[in-house]
């Protein structure tokens, strides 16, 4: 049996010079869809009732927006994470939930190593000495011969390991399933953070949201972990206990950290990871690049079709609901 499809509401906080892209695209391969493109919550809340497809970005989206969502049959990530959708209390059980995947590698692995090459070579304080027209040289550390560990190993890990590894860093994958994936010349348990971690130059943090993981490195993995070394957050805010890595930084213990997830986002003015000695912010633009949508839009067109002709079981990227 076809389902038949009524309304798409796509909720995107993106400036309108881009925000209606996902919808031009799907347009293009589905002319008689009714799409609708809105850019707050607010304007979610009211159109979301109508919807039989919603499409958003999880992290954006607040504990009550499903809240009278019957109509609702799935809703799609434009992100590889879920959190923000599979928890939610008014989600219904039976809506079916997918991701995009498979685009992220590239992006957040040149983020992630952005991030390494600014703090070992204290790039901030070079853009500091130019813009006050100082001439500072000082002694850098370079990431040749440095041991990184990621934790999650995952599509976008198996990306970033050998392109670590071509810099010359001995490349350790922190998983509960180690197996022989190229770029990784090691593995560590999980489940014994604070051991796998005691040894590394750098901890890349790439693990997903869950209940499980939520503050999982916390001020017992990050004093764990060797003085002077460095952590980068690429994953989810909520994977990472903010306060204790404030802390870390003060004492002197870490060397330095990037984040491009906060557990607050937009992050406020007053929040004090902004005032942090040694800390890189960047507003969780890891992903968020230029072909982003042309790049995903094959897996969005794809599952529509199978979704309206019935075929639940065979839409890519879903998620499995318990």
């Amino acid at each position: 049996m076809t389902a038949k499809i009524h309304d798409i509401l796509i909720m995107l906080p993106w400036p309108a010079s881009f925000r209606f892209q996902y919808e031009h695209l799907i347009r293009a391969a589905y002319p008689t869809l009714k799409i609708t493109t809105v850019s707050t919550l607010d304007e979610t809340r009211v159109e979301l009732p109508n919807a039989e497809i919603f499409m958003a970005f999880g992290a954006a989206l607040t504990e009550d927006v499903f809240e009278g969502s019957q109509r609702l049959k799935w809703v799609h990530a434009f992100g590889t994470g879920v959190d923000g959708i599979v928890d939610q209390p008014h989600l219904g059980r039976d809506v079916i939930v997918t991701s995009t995947r498979g685009i992220h590698g590239a992006p957040l692995s040149e983020v992630a190593i952005l991030h390494m090459l600014a703090m070992v070579r204290d790039f901030p304080r070079s853009v500091r000495a130019r813009d006050n027209h100082v001439y500072d040289r000082f002694r850098i550390k370079v990431l040749h011969k440095k041991r990184v560990g990621i934790l999650g190993v995952g599509l976008i890990a198996e990306d970033l390991a050998p392109r670590l590894a071509a810099l010359g860093m001995h490349v350790v994958g922190i998983t509960r399933t180690p197996r022989d994936l190229p770029g990784f010349h090691s593995f560590a348990p999980r489940d014994d953070l604070t051991a796998s971690v005691a040894d590394l130059d750098f901890l890349v943090l790439l693990i997903p949201l869950e209940d499980a993981t939520r503050e999982i490195v916390n001020a017992q993995v990050l004093g764990a972990m060797k003085p002077g070394s460095y952590l980068v957050n690429i994953a989810r805010g909520g994977v990472l206990d903010e306060a204790a890595l404030i802390a870390a930084l003060k004492s002197g213990h870490l060397a330095g950290a990037a984040l491009d997830a906060t557990q607050k986002e937009p992050l406020p003015a007053d929040d004090p990871l902004w005032d942090a000695p040694n800390l890189i912010l960047t507003p969780h633009n890891g992903g968020f690049y230029d072909t982003y949508a042309d790049d995903s839009i094959e897996q969005i067109v794809g599952n529509i079709r199978r979704f309206q002709e019935g075929r639940f079981d065979q839409m890519i990227n879903r998620e499995t609901r318990t």
